[in-house]
């Protein structure tokens, strides 16, 4: 197992392993540090920092092979490896997800959809949307450790407590609410799409007030 891999530092793997793959398609067989620390906006120094913690030596001559990076960065990422996720909350957002082609191309099996209302109940649909009471066996039984968390605010608790109790560890919760677990081994990212938003129209003002460009990160 790898050490020290903070969040950061997965966000940046996950984003050479995107660069490379789009070099790979385009006919590329090695790469530099710099190519990639310019694709992502960070310094060569800082690539070859993020491979040294996952053992990949640097080579500042001869450049990375592009098809071994991409193999030892899906180890780490668990590319190599189909994920399967559910999906909770078959709404506006629930079954935009659902219909989003490019998790197929990510390795990530929607295996399933869940809710209350009867009415989006279609367990013979391309991607099966089951009554809600079903999820603990589902889960279970499919071994899914991931889940999407897509219901209003006021039954986000209650479905991660759902969810967590059945053997999910990972959720991505987009209700607008904040979502706590502190049960050991259950991890959550909150995503409020209107304070994203909010944030973007501030620091879109705030950029206005500056005399240099500034970059997110």
């Amino acid at each position: 197992m790898v050490k020290n891999l903070n969040k950061s530092t997965i966000l940046r793997l996950a984003r050479y392993l995107r660069v490379l793959q789009k070099l790979k398609s385009l006919g590329f067989v090695k790469v530099f540090s710099n190519n990639l620390g310019d694709a992502i906006g960070v310094t060569p120094a800082v690539v070859r920092k993020d491979f040294s913690i996952i053992n990949i030596p640097g080579n500042k001559r001869g450049g990375y092979n592009i098809d071994t990076l991409i193999e030892l960065l899906g180890n780490v990422l668990g590319k190599n490896q189909p994920h399967e996720i559910i999906i909770v909350g078959c709404g506006r957002i629930g079954s935009a997800l659902m219909e989003y082609k490019e998790f197929a191309k990510e390795g990530i099996h929607i295996a399933a959809g869940f809710d209350i209302d009867p009415q989006k109940v279609e367990p013979r649909a391309g991607i099966p949307i089951l009554d809600v009471k079903d999820m603990p066996t589902f889960i279970k039984e499919h071994k899914i450790t991931v889940g999407i968390i897509a219901v209003p605010d006021s039954a986000a608790a209650q479905v991660m407590e759902q969810m967590v109790s059945s053997g999910i560890q990972g959720i991505l919760n987009f209700a607008p609410v904040e979502l706590k677990c502190n049960q050991k081994g259950c991890l959550i990212h909150n995503v409020n799409l209107s304070l994203e938003i909010e944030n973007l129209f501030y620091l879109v003002k705030l950029a206005d007030q500056l005399s240099e460009p500034f970059e997110l990160v």
